[in-house]
């Protein structure tokens, strides 16, 4: 994977993506190609995240962290092939696979989280990733996940298929 051309920080992913103020859980990307992303994120340790439910933070909740990943992915594909500025399609996550909790709470994990996702196929309208959430040498959670790029273009008005 070769290093992103730039930096890219909280508020350039905060750019990239709709999510905003605390509820943008990465910090950093550290690498990206077209194929994979790397980020890095240290919000599961923070109080206010907003997953947090009965003051903790379930595992379940690192799908949030490589979906965000997902979504800074694509942005920066978009911005590659039409330039800066171009805004991306939207990207619903339509199904997850084969998804495992490794531990039971994220907010217990004292060090840097590390989000990888890897675009294993795709076409105009879904895009079909793997990813990983990480600690040091401790694998978190795992699965792959689907994304339907601008759901509501695939049907016509009438509610049929396109």
């Amino acid at each position: 994977m070769n290093q992103a051309p730039l930096t890219l920080n909280r508020a350039d992913i905060a750019r990239r993506i709709p999510h905003q103020g605390a509820m943008c859980l990465l910090d950093h990307v550290t690498a990206w190609d077209e194929h994979a992303i790397t980020c890095e994120a240290s919000s599961h340790q923070a109080l206010d995240n907003p997953l947090r439910a009965q003051g903790r933070l379930g595992a379940a909740c690192g799908v949030e962290y490589a979906a965000q990943a997902m979504a800074v992915h694509g942005a920066l594909l978009a911005e590659q092939a039409a330039g800066p500025g171009q805004a991306p399609r939207a990207g619903y996550l339509a199904s997850l696979r084969s998804v495992t909790l490794h531990v039971d709470q994220l907010d217990t994990v004292t060090g840097t989280l590390r989000v990888a996702a890897e675009r294993m196929t795709g076409d105009g309208n879904t895009v079909l990733y793997s990813f990983t959430v990480t600690s040091g040498d401790t694998c978190l959670l795992s699965g792959r996940a689907a994304v339907v790029l601008d759901a509501a273009a695939l049907f016509s008005p009438t509610g049929g298929a396109a």
